[in-house]
């Protein structure tokens, strides 16, 4: 098992991309966790007539923001860093404390998306998911790229909540 320091996804039936790890976030990972929640916002921000340092200012507390309210309202979730060997690369955060399964958050650094990477740890969830007979749940922009390889994956939309959909997989069938 691949999975350092942190509870397994899933069973070693499902591939994840050699060197690819995860382990508990820390408070050594603060920085990156920042850096990696501004690079979803890059595009976004780019249309605010702001300095420099306004960008950045405004990035970091909204990333702290972020961080507080994930751990108050999904306090027994698993906040996990996604590594390659030692080199932090993204992260996915996943509460499995009520029925179904939420994932909370998942990102990856720009120079990581389109690898498979994603695919491969939502491969995860779902085999995990499968195995315990349970849905999976999770919220995305609609914007967002990963939107069609939710759908692509079997997930639907449950509600729309503006700027976000609210998506769920009632029956994983995503290991192919």
């Amino acid at each position: 098992m691949r999975i350092q320091h942190a509870r397994p996804l899933a069973p070693n039936r499902v591939s994840r991309p050699a060197g690819i790890l995860l382990r508990r976030i820390g408070k050594g990972d603060m920085a990156f966790l920042c850096e990696l929640y501004a690079s979803t916002r890059i595009d976004e921000l780019a249309l605010m007539p702001w300095s420099a340092q306004q960008r950045k200012k405004f990035l970091r507390d909204q990333f702290e923001l972020q961080h507080v309210h994930y751990q108050k309202f999904f306090p027994r979730a698993d906040f996990l860093l996604v590594s390659h060997l030692t080199t932090p690369i993204g992260r996915i955060y996943i509460d499995r404390s009520m029925g179904d399964i939420c994932i909370v958050d998942i990102a990856l650094l720009p120079a990581w998306r389109g690898r498979g990477i994603g695919r491969a740890l939502l491969d995860e969830v779902c085999e995990e998911a499968r195995a315990g007979g349970r849905a999976i749940n999770l919220q995305v922009e609609l914007n967002n790229p990963a939107y069609r390889l939710y759908v692509r994956m079997g997930f639907v939309c449950i509600e729309n909540r503006g700027a976000y959909d609210c998506l769920r997989l009632a029956s994983p069938a995503c290991v192919n």
